[in-house]
């Protein structure tokens, strides 16, 4: 009997053995963060103007130094009243570069807006007369084999 017990646990051993060596059906790509934005009524014209020159200014910087992949803003149809209308979508190559981006950013939006922190704070607390963020959700690509 105890050849049995023996032979049994080699036997499932070698089962469980090929089941964690399988191949995953996919790979993990890229990483995008959607920023969902609800911008306030008469307001959408000077938010574009910001993110046509700060934000894309941001963004460029942030792609030549190898930061980012991509990045685009989206209009949307809200379903309801309290529906994002805009998204900002931003596209890293892994959800490793997310480490310390705060820190990677820094020097350029120091750069792009000659200010310090406390003062982009300061006029990021002033963009809530144009919008409202109403959260990020990060989406990870599997890339199919």
């Amino acid at each position: 009997m105890n050849g049995f017990r023996i032979g049994f646990v080699l036997l499932l051993s070698s089962i469980m053995g090929l089941a964690g060596a399988q191949e995953r059906r996919y790979s993990e790509g890229p990483v995008v963060a959607v920023t969902s934005v609800k911008v306030m009524d008469g307001q959408f014209e000077n938010y574009m103007k910001f993110l046509d020159g700060t934000y894309k200014a941001s963004m460029e910087g942030a792609k030549k130094a190898g930061l980012i992949l991509d990045y685009g803003v989206y209009n949307a149809s809200p379903r309801t009243p309290q529906d994002a209308d805009l998204y900002l979508v931003v596209t890293y190559p892994n959800m490793a570069t997310l480490d310390g981006m705060d820190e990677k950013m820094d020097p350029i939006q120091a750069s792009v807006t000659k200010m310090d922190l406390a003062q982009r704070d300061e006029a990021s607390g002033k963009r809530t007369v144009m919008r409202t963020i109403l959260g990020t959700e990060l989406l990870r690509e599997l890339k199919l084999k």
